[in-house]
């Protein structure tokens, strides 16, 4: 980040003097190998935010131990060197012995964000990475796509992240944007829902061009049918984008019944702009979750329902 570049010196002295009680460490810009190198063999860091690529390792030279932070965070355009070097790090050591240089972060990872990543493509080289922290409760990319749509993720990778990272309680992979050429289907909301029991709050592409065919095929298709029957998390906020016209009334109800059976808590669609379908929608699964909580359930949680959607 060229703002701080007149810190780099600085900063890189402040984390060379550090001793090995450290436990926070936060740098908007980049530091240098050595200072980056020293952060890495402190035994008790815990926090560290970064704004600058990793350190240049050879196959030799790389590190035999990571810190045990819980929590990561990266700035800039530094998230596929880190990564990257986390991959190497991974492989680096045969599965046979079981202890890799991230064995200790593998355990104790629990919150990874990337702020200010212009141009971050999330695909499979982004996301294969991230897998390895199976304990993360909040993976956050904050980053919107430019010129095009920068979400290179389809449903079945989409899987493999929620299946490698059931701890999961927020999750926010880039802001949808208005495309709506992701590979990545109303499936893929499934899938999260029924692999990450915890998730609270979701922002994730994925293309509504289909929506309703899709929704339609999930509560139709013998492949799904388990699926939906498994538990699902407790999601009651969803980031969207733009809806297609749905002008039916059928194709309306495919929608509001598929996102509930989808997300039973769901209660807000929330859109970076003005989106008068997705507002109707909102009203409309509230309504079809009322019905549905007046039909089965205790006069105290439909009660609880109502005064949520009077006070969100």
């Amino acid at each position: 980040m060229e703002r701080f570049a007149d810190l780099k010196d600085s900063l890189s002295s402040v984390a060379l003097r550090c001793g090995p009680e450290l436990e926070v460490f936060t740098s908007p810009c980049p530091l240098s190998e050595a200072a980056a190198n020293h952060l890495i063999r402190l035994p008790h860091l815990r926090i560290w935010h970064v704004g600058g690529p990793p350190p240049s390792y050879s196959t030799l030279s790389l590190p035999t131990t990571f810190p045990p932070l819980t929590e990561f965070g990266l700035e800039g355009d530094a998230a596929h060197g880190w990564l990257s070097l986390f991959q190497r790090l991974e492989d680096s050591v045969t599965p046979m012995r079981g202890v890799t240089p991230l064995s200790k972060m593998k355990e104790s990872l629990e919150s990874q964000t990337f702020k200010d990543t212009p141009g971050l493509i999330i695909d499979v080289s982004f996301a294969s990475p991230i897998r390895i922290f199976r304990n993360l409760v909040n993976l956050h990319v904050e980053v919107g796509c430019r010129d095009q749509c920068t979400f290179k993720l389809d449903d079945g990778d989409v899987a493999k992240l929620a299946i490698e990272l059931p701890q999961l309680e927020s999750l926010l992979l880039g802001y949808p944007c208005s495309e709506n050429t992701c590979a990545t289907t109303a499936v893929c909301l499934l899938l999260i829902s029924v692999y990450c029991v915890n998730l609270g709050m979701l922002r994730i592409h994925f293309n509504t061009a289909t929506i309703v065919n899709d929704l339609k095929n999930i509560s139709e298709d013998p492949q799904f049918q388990e699926l939906r029957s498994l538990p699902k998390c407790p999601l009651s906020r969803l980031g969207v984008w733009k809806l297609p016209p749905i002008l039916d009334e059928p194709g309306i109800e495919t929608v509001v019944n598929g996102m509930i059976d989808i997300f039973p808590s769901l209660e807000f669609c929330e859109t970076r702009v003005r989106c008068p379908d997705w507002a109707m929608f909102t009203k409309r699964i509230a309504i079809g979750r009322l019905r549905r909580l007046i039909s089965g359930e205790p006069v105290s949680i439909v009660l609880g329902f109502l005064l949520r959607l009077i006070h969100p």
